[in-house]
């Protein structure tokens, strides 16, 4: 090595001592626009990626999911949903040719075609070009895959009252829940009669109203038990007029203790 102004120092006999600018692989053979893949191809998706999270939550905010009550297996008439990523699946489930002697292929065959599909385009369109005309089988699986979730989550939802259901099903804080003897006559009756509509605790259900809070007389009640009211139908009452009569007297008990 001679000295003078051409004496470079390195660390590393092995490393260049000049550097080179981050310049991209001349990918000509491929169509379209190359790029390095850090950081410009990794920023572009984290802002994409950043975008998407921020109105994903901005949306949450805005139309936050309705809380509900406990799970109650003795609520004969609650209906239950799945969450929004699944209800075009739930709606598949009402059509003839996909429930009843059909059910296999509403809960398995036609999802696994077609996601099956979905996975498979890829492999069925392999053309060099990347604009949505070039690829005419790819782009189309996935139009249909789109519309078809689209419309089915759609019309799954459109036949639902979200706001009565989450009227209906209101958690109960422990504070405003009864104390309720369960070992006593009077809630075997209403075991036998009403709680399939009422709730195991008389805080109502989605075919019921609550029985606590209610400001009526032992006749009142076994009036209604008996000839119905509103919604509730006649006839709904089995028992005898000592049940009855259990029964209104354990309804106003449990009132008078709130």
């Amino acid at each position: 090595m001679h000295k003078g102004k051409g004496m470079k120092f390195v660390g590393d006999s092995r490393i260049s001592a000049e550097s080179k600018p981050n310049i991209p692989k001349d990918y000509s053979e491929y169509p379209g626009r190359t790029e390095a893949f850090w950081p410009n191809f990794l920023l572009k998706e984290w802002l994409a990626g950043s975008v998407f999270l921020v109105g994903f939550l901005c949306l949450t905010l805005a139309n936050p999911s309705p809380l509900e009550g406990m799970a109650d297996p003795t609520d004969a008439g609650y209906i239950p949903l799945p969450d929004w990523y699944f209800l075009f699946l739930y709606e598949l489930l009402k059509y003839d040719f996909a429930s009843g002697p059909y059910i296999l292929f509403g809960i398995i065959i036609i999802p696994g075609l077609a996601f099956g599909g979905l996975l498979l385009a890829p492999f069925l369109d392999k053309g060099p070009g990347r604009r949505p005309h070039q690829r005419p089988i790819a782009v189309g699986m996935m139009l249909l895959g789109l519309t078809s979730t689209i419309w089915l989550t759609y019309q799954s939802a459109s036949g639902v009252d979200w706001e009565s259901r989450a009227e209906a099903n209101k958690p109960v804080p422990p504070s405003e829940q009864a104390d309720i003897d369960k070992e006593s006559e009077g809630y075997a009756v209403f075991e036998n009669n009403c709680m399939s509509c009422h709730g195991e605790d008389l805080q109502g259900g989605s075919a019921g109203p609550p029985l606590i809070g209610i400001e009526r007389s032992a006749d009142e009640i076994k009036d209604i038990a008996q000839n119905g009211i509103g919604s509730m139908p006649p006839g709904q009452f089995k028992g005898s007029d000592e049940e009855l009569n259990k029964l209104a007297e354990f309804i106003i008990s449990v009132n008078e203790d709130q």
